[in-house]
């Protein structure tokens, strides 16, 4: 039996389908011969239990004396009762319909069983791996004691995990070498810095007017350096921090956001549209998180907009989706996808280094949702979507 089991666990997708259906189709068979020939014997041993009516007639010997059982001259069949017509009738029903009866049930059983043998157990095992991967969770192994074409695809997609385990690992091993390698270049910075601005403020209450000039352009690159490594340190605890989540109440929350928003707008000169979708009801949400990216947004549309600006709240999937619209140029098609990367930037700012965008994106991904660049026929448009933790 082991070795009967083995081999059918084994044997291909497309020969065991075949397999099935032969079995059955023998078997469908074999019961509509038996279930034909049960009801044609029924049936005749019903009229046979009725006798046949008519003149009987006898041979006689010399003295009339009746010689056997006599013979029915001109037969009349009895009619059998109206309950064993019934009967006949639902029998001879029977053996018409038994064929394709059978033939149906075993097609459908053979499907079942194929299902249920060679399918199920590896489609489950698939399905459960799939789910965990799309979860980030790698710490399991998926297999199937099996050399069909499904056992070949489940060790395929284990391979595929323990090359995605391999990756991950070494991806996770290069992010945390180039955190210490910032923290490490932020460090050793300071110093050197510190010592360039003591010298520059020296050179600046110089007597030589052309020494003080250089050494006012000194004192403004090194200001922007000295940004530029604060920064740094900034980006390497934001990539560290996690959402810290409350149940909040909307309304009162989105109403504090508008008012910057109104604030900030103003303070540039800028129209404001407000744009408030959000019934009145609590997320499980972090508000530094939201807030942080709301003003991003803001202070990011404000520098590229001709004369508006459009703040949209909405609920989308139980979660707060955040929009705001510019109507200022847009984004350049050729770089819209690096946009969100860190330290880029299309200006040459001391008092901007292109984090923005990209710490927006880095906090809505932390807090289970993502950040969408777009344009629109009359400016930019940033889509900003904050998972509800209770989902």
């Amino acid at each position: 039996m082991e070795k009967i089991k083995h081999y059918r666990l084994n044997l291909s997708l497309r020969k065991s389908l075949v397999l099935y259906v032969a079995v059955f189709a023998v078997l469908a068979l074999i019961l509509s011969i038996m279930t034909i020939s049960i009801c044609d014997n029924t049936v005749d041993t019903i009229r046979k239990s009725y006798p046949l009516a008519g003149e009987k007639y006898y041979l006689t010997n010399e003295q009339g004396k009746r010689l056997g059982d006599g013979t029915y001259i001109g037969n009349v069949p009895v009619m059998p009762s109206g309950q064993d017509e019934r009967i006949i009738t639902l029998l001879e029903l029977f053996s018409t319909i038994a064929a394709p009866v059978y033939s149906a049930l075993c097609i459908i059983a053979a499907a079942f069983l194929f299902y249920r043998d060679k399918l199920k157990k590896p489609l489950a095992n698939l399905r459960i791996a799939a789910e965990k991967i799309s979860n980030n969770d790698l710490d399991f192994a998926v297999g199937y004691d099996s050399k069909d074409e499904l056992g070949e695809l489940v060790d395929s997609f284990e391979i595929m995990r323990t090359a995605l385990v391999n990756n991950f690992s070494e991806m996770w091993k290069q992010v945390e070498e180039r955190k210490a390698l910032n923290a490490a270049f932020a460090h050793d910075l300071r110093t050197p810095l510190t010592v360039l601005k003591g010298y520059n403020e020296m050179l600046q209450v110089d007597a030589d007017e052309r020494t003080r000039k250089i050494a006012a352009t000194m004192g403004k690159h090194i200001s922007r350096m000295e940004a530029y490594v604060s920064s740094m340190s900034s980006l390497r605890r934001l990539e560290d921090t996690q959402p810290k989540y409350e149940a909040v109440s909307l309304q009162p929350f989105l109403s504090s956001l508008q008012e910057n928003a109104q604030m900030v707008c103003t303070q540039n000169r800028k129209a404001l549209h407000l744009q408030n979708e959000v019934p009145a009801c609590e997320l499980f949400i972090d508000r530094s998180f939201i807030l942080q990216v709301c003003n991003n947004l803001l202070a990011n549309a404000v520098r590229y907009a001709r004369t508006s600006i459009t703040l949209s709240f909405s609920l989308q999937n139980k979660g707060l989706l955040i929009m705001v619209l510019d109507d200022g140029k847009g984004f350049d098609k050729n770089i819209v996808h690096k946009v969100t990367n860190p330290y880029f930037t299309e200006e040459d700012r001391a008092e901007h280094f292109g984090l923005g965008l990209y710490i927006c994106r880095l906090l809505c991904e932390h807090h289970g949702g993502y950040l969408n660049i777009d344009n629109t026929p009359n400016g930019a448009m940033v889509s900003a979507f904050f998972k509800n933790l209770s989902l």
